[in-house]
């Protein structure tokens, strides 16, 4: 009997900076709790990519005021369960339905996979020393599909049975109402005009985030030190706000904590109870941000 395999694959338009291959990805233990044998197969496929255009000299050439648009490639990533397999095609058939079935579950499916891609988009920024790699998010994907199917299929990006699915959802009443606070698009807008702009402990505090949220525990932990030290310095007084002195002062005194965290990350992987204070400390950093933002205007 051929096992099967779920997956969740993922269509992209234009290309990703991973060449088309198949990726082992074994989760390790990312924490000093203990290890996590999750074992995962990336398949990365270009799809109807255009022929590559003749060299040209620098200078270029003439072209109509009113171009066609160039057909864009596809790109499409398959993250294979290898660690969960089916011994039988009726087992996976029961498995996708009531995968499908609960909401809840299809979105975990979709960031496990998601985030086997991040993994092996950050090791490629890494390893090619490219300051401007960057992470994919899944409002990026034109198509999500649930499915399984064997090994030789999964592989190359086929399959037995799949669901197309939707994570695409009318934004919360709370998160559009963040939204309408902050305004991003309008300082946006000052930022250009040279009317505002931006600190530093904002970029580093959304890094910080964005290593929290992939895992990179260590890396987070290094970025909150020296976010929330400048946090401390740019936002002293930026506002006139009890909230704001309160949270600052709270900051302040959690100095010798941040510090703590930031030199067990520099010794190896957090314990999961540090990484749960790191992340409380990110959350007090991001409320200050926040505030800030919708209050200062």
């Amino acid at each position: 009997m051929t096992k099967q395999f779920g997956f969740v694959q993922f269509d992209f338009a234009g290309t990703l900076p991973l060449a088309d291959g198949r990726y082992l990805s074994e989760v390790e233990a990312t924490r000093a709790d203990g290890p996590d044998g999750d074992q995962s197969v990336l398949v990365v496929q270009r799809i109807g990519a255009p022929a590559s255009p003749p060299r040209r000299r620098r200078r270029g050439r003439g072209e109509s005021a009113d171009p066609e648009p160039a057909p864009l490639p596809l790109t499409r990533v398959t993250a294979i369960r290898a660690s969960a397999r089916f011994e039988s095609q009726a087992e996976a058939a029961r498995w996708l339905d009531a995968a499908c079935e609960a909401e809840d579950t299809v979105e975990v499916l979709a960031d496990e996979g998601l985030a086997t891609l991040n993994r092996a988009l950050h090791a490629l920024a890494v390893s090619a020393a490219d300051p401007r790699g960057r992470e994919i998010a899944i409002e990026q994907a034109v198509r999500v599909l649930v499915g399984y199917g064997s090994g030789e299929e999964t592989a190359d990006g086929r399959y037995s049975d799949g669901r197309q699915i939707d994570l695409a959802r009318p934004a919360s009443s709370r998160r559009r109402r963040r939204e309408e606070e902050l305004r991003p698009q309008e300082r946006v807008a000052a930022v250009l005009r040279g009317r505002e702009s931006l600190d530093a402990c904002e970029t580093l505090l959304l890094r910080a985030r964005a290593d929290l949220d992939a895992g990179r525990d260590r890396e987070a932990a290094l970025q909150l030190r020296v976010g929330i030290e400048a946090l401390l310095v740019e936002l002293k007084g930026a506002i006139e706000d009890p909230g704001h002195e309160k949270d600052m002062a709270a900051l302040a005194e959690r100095q010798t904590e941040i510090e703590q965290l930031a030199a067990a990350a520099i010794r190896g992987p957090l314990s999961e109870e540090e990484c749960e204070r790191a992340a409380r400390l990110l959350a007090s950093a991001e409320r200050v941000l926040r505030r800030r933002r919708v209050l200062k205007d």
